[in-house]
């Protein structure tokens, strides 16, 4: 009975495995890498096609292996995201770049938790939403995710809100520097690039579009950010854990909330020091970062494949509309704090 489960929680993995490679096959397609999308992002949408087709027909003793790519390899996907880190970096860009991401970061999840509450949102796709704009797109709500526990339909559609907003800004950018429209010099519209655009891929997209002097800042700016996933996680755990002691306060039978450590996240950490002191050979790394995008594809698949369209539309239209009013104060409040705080180290 034992290997019978085994066998079919197998199979579950390899279709999404098998999904995931068709990902990575359609992103080297030329027009997905003009706009810069990633497996990760072609995999959702791929589950989600899964979703709404053929998962009815096939067998239900395959699910238990699609959950194990929601959450056991998401995370240590997120655990292998730490290869991509060097406290090196930080010393880069130094104090202005920092101090930015601190201010677009702590403005933009907190202001984005209150509007989601300003327009009656529900409250885990408010705060994915916020998290995954004012960090790192996709990879910071599959973080958030594993730490609230949150249903597989409203992380594909906090992906969904990111996904779309960071590929506009991603032509916006280049088309306004050009043109005089955004008036920095190349090191402060690094720092402003890699501090307001949402996914990784799009800071390399736009950087590149404008010179390597601005796209080396922009990534460094834009990984120093990833790194403020750890601490955005420890306290959004402790406050998981308040809320649901908050909740239970009136059954006696029910254990008062625990702060769960998102260990996870502290493993992510202990890679970014581990890279950051060991010379690990380029080849090793790029081999782990090719892996970890692969395990990351494969969580976005499964969750896409959570995702029918009959959640999206019970979502509604105010996740897109949250998405919208971040995107928007990203670029002219991240313009903002940019101007504001660059010229007091220049």
């Amino acid at each position: 009975m034992f290997n019978e489960k085994r066998g079919s929680m197998l199979h579950g993995v390899l279709l999404i495995a098998l999904f995931s490679c068709a990902a990575f096959y359609i992103a080297e397609a030329p027009v997905i890498l003009q706009l810069s999308l990633s497996p990760m992002i072609i995999g959702i949408l791929l589950g989600m096609l899964y979703a709404n087709s053929l998962r009815n027909h096939l067998p239900a003793t395959w699910v238990p292996g699609i959950q194990f790519c929601a959450k056991k390899l998401l995370r240590l996907g997120i655990i292998l995201y730490g290869f991509r880190l060097t406290f090196q970096d930080i010393l880069l860009v130094g104090a202005p770049g920092i101090l930015v991401d601190i201010a677009i970061v702590a403005v933009t999840i907190i202001g984005g938790v209150f509007i989601g509450k300003l327009l009656k949102m529900d409250e885990d796709i408010a705060l994915l939403t916020s998290i995954g704009s004012g960090i790192c797109g996709a990879a910071a709500i599959l973080g958030a995710e594993s730490t609230i526990h949150t249903k597989p339909y409203k992380t594909a559609v906090a992906v969904a809100t990111v996904v779309i907003y960071g590929t506009i800004a991603m032509f916006i950018y280049p088309i306004f520097y050009a043109n005089g429209v955004i008036e920095l010099s190349p090191e402060e519209m690094g720092i402003y690039t890699g501090a307001t655009l949402h996914e990784v891929a799009h800071t390399v997209g736009a950087g590149n579009s404008m010179g390597d002097e601005i796209s080396n800042i922009a990534i460094i700016v834009k990984m120093i950010r990833v790194m403020m996933l750890v601490p955005v996680l420890l306290i959004l755990s402790w406050w998981a854990a308040k809320k649901a002691a908050k909740n239970n306060s009136g059954d006696k039978n029910t254990e008062k909330g625990k702060v769960a450590i998102p260990w996870f996240a502290l493993l992510f950490l202990l890679m970014i020091v581990i890279n950051s002191i060991i010379p690990i050979p380029p080849a090793v790394i790029q081999s782990i970062n090719n892996i970890d995008t692969f395990l990351l594809t494969m969580a976005m698949v499964a969750l896409g494949a959570e995702t029918s369209f009959d959640k999206f539309k019970k979502a509604g239209f105010k996740p897109f509309l949250l998405a919208f009013i971040l995107f928007v104060w990203l670029i002219f409040g991240g313009y903002f704090i940019t101007t504001a705080i660059t010229p007091l180290f220049m």
